[in-house]
């Protein structure tokens, strides 16, 4: 029995190595580390455990030194993202000076934008900060405004939503809030790279359309769900179909697999390719924001495409791994975020339950393709299911029949867009025929959220209810099990 571990120890060493980083990078949410100690400790273990001749000393010695690497670097992390300038000036107006890093979210007597505030008076800040507008217009994404600003706390915890907390997780401190504004400039760099590639997919993916079908192709496409009116946005929810409004995976497999395709079509050098696909992955990644689950689905892609120049096995298990390590090195916050818990477990779901429901659903007559959507959707739904439920406190119903109605359109789609995005420069007609047949795909999906999120029960949101739907999906495992050892 000990050899056998000893095995499997030895076999599963890096996945145990990175996962000792990424718990050392969590557990700095529970407890910070004491300084610079811990990391002399963790050089010190490091180097050890590199001398040790027994293998499996080796691997533990490295696991603990990884740990408190883990843990020091977090906690420093933390100690950034917790710093702020701004802070100690809460009350004070200042004329000012901000960047808009972000698209506006418009409420219903204020317009919230994400910024950060270069100089606020004579001190010169480059801290985020999240700007209230007057409602009447929205400062472009990359713009540098000139403005008079307000410094004020966010909003405390009401109606089940803790914004201070939130902004506080990502860096921001304070809210500024001003009446005026007057665009001076727009930002360079990476920065203003990204703002010019997200300007041109926003203008270029369906030219022609408007009102509710263009902003579905912008929620899929950009991740943007400010045009969706309030009902569909619900409904979306209610449905089950809201993680289509998250960029995630698929639309960074498509962005790869075009630029790849394309390369192919023109006869260019399949390692050429490969490279334009990582260039690509990355202006993508950096046009759409950083949301968890599309740094994730880009770490993943861009591995992938160096997988294939380097002429190493790819291996999906390492692709999350490295993910979430960067993810939590960055901001061990992330990992209290919704977005990052759910993507992160809706793919390791599909990676350990969706073979095992494919083989179930494999001994019934259904058309080509559907158990796979329908496996997909069972796992990702059931584990997926109890974050919704602590973070939003409601879980969706008919997720699996939602999916399963808006799996076919949901790939054209995506294709359809990133097609006219690339047309559009060069023949404004031909894009605008293929945003026309694309806005009858937004149509049916957007029929789909409100169908399905219209349903009586469509969602539950009381603990009875999670209890009774809990025993449900255990009562049909358990079935699902009994019918598959039956001989």
């Amino acid at each position: 029995m000990t050899g056998a571990l000893s095995a499997r120890v030895v076999r599963g060493y890096p996945y145990l190595l990175a996962g000792s980083l990424c718990f050392g990078l969590a557990a700095a949410n529970a407890t910070r580390s004491a300084g610079i100690g811990v990391a002399v400790v963790a050089a010190a273990l490091a180097l050890a455990g590199a001398m040790a001749d027994e293998l499996l000393v080796r691997i533990g010695v490295l696991a603990v030194a990884l740990w408190l690497a883990g843990w020091w670097w977090g906690s420093a992390r933390l100690d950034a993202v917790d710093a702020s300038v701004l802070a100690s000036h809460l009350g004070e107006s200042e004329p000012s000076l901000a960047v808009v890093t972000g698209p506006s979210r418009r409420g219903a007597f204020a317009l919230r934008v994400p910024a950060k505030l270069a100089r606020f008076g004579p001190l010169t800040a480059n801290e985020p900060v999240m700007l209230e507008l007057s409602p009447a217009r929205a400062p472009p994404q990359g713009a540098v405004l000139s403005l008079v600003v307000r410094l004020q706390r966010p909003r405390p915890a009401s109606d089940g939503f803790d914004e201070r907390t939130w902004l506080r997780r990502h860096g921001v401190h304070v809210v500024a809030v001003a009446r005026e504004w007057q665009v001076v400039g727009h930002r360079g760099g990476i920065g203003g790279y990204a703002d010019r590639v997200r300007g041109w997919l926003a203008g270029s993916l369906a030219p022609g359309l408007a009102g509710e079908r263009r902003a579905v192709l912008e929620g899929i496409v950009l991740g943007e769900d400010e045009g969706l009116s309030p009902e569909l946005r619900d409904r979306f929810r209610a449905s089950g179909l809201y993680h289509l409004l998250a960029v995630s995976g698929s639309n960074v497999v498509f962005v790869a697999v075009a630029v790849v395709g394309l390369a192919w079509l023109l006869g260019v050098p399949r390692w050429l390719g490969e490279l334009g696909a990582l260039a690509a992955i990355a202006s993508y990644v950096l046009a759409v924001g950083s949301q968890p689950s599309v740094i994730r689905a880009g770490i993943a892609g861009a591995l992938g495409s160096l997988a294939w120049l380097s002429a190493r096995q790819r291996d999906r298990w390492h692709f999350l791994v490295v993910g979430a390590i960067a993810l939590l090195a960055w901001s061990p916050y992330n990992l209290l975020d919704a977005g990052f818990q759910l993507s992160f477990v809706a793919v390791a779901a599909i990676f350990v339950a969706v073979p095992r429901a494919k083989r179930f659903f494999a001994g019934y007559p259904l058309p080509r393709g559907l158990p796979e959507v329908l496996a997909v959707s069972l796992a990702c739904g059931a584990a997926t299911a109890p974050i919704l439920w602590f973070q939003f406190g409601r879980i969706p119903v008919y997720t699996v029949p939602a999916n399963a109605l808006a799996a076919p359109v949901v790939g054209p789609l995506l294709g359809l867009s990133f097609a006219a995005a690339l047309v559009a420069p060069v023949s404004p007609g031909a894009a605008w025929l293929i945003a026309w047949v694309n806005g009858w795909l937004a149509a049916y999906l957007a029929g789909c959220a409100r169908v399905v999120g219209g349903l009586p029960g469509a969602t539950v949101s009381s603990g009875a209810g999670a209890a009774a739907l809990l025993l449900l999906a255990v009562t049909a495992a358990a079935l699902a099990y009994r019918r598959r050892m039956r001989p």
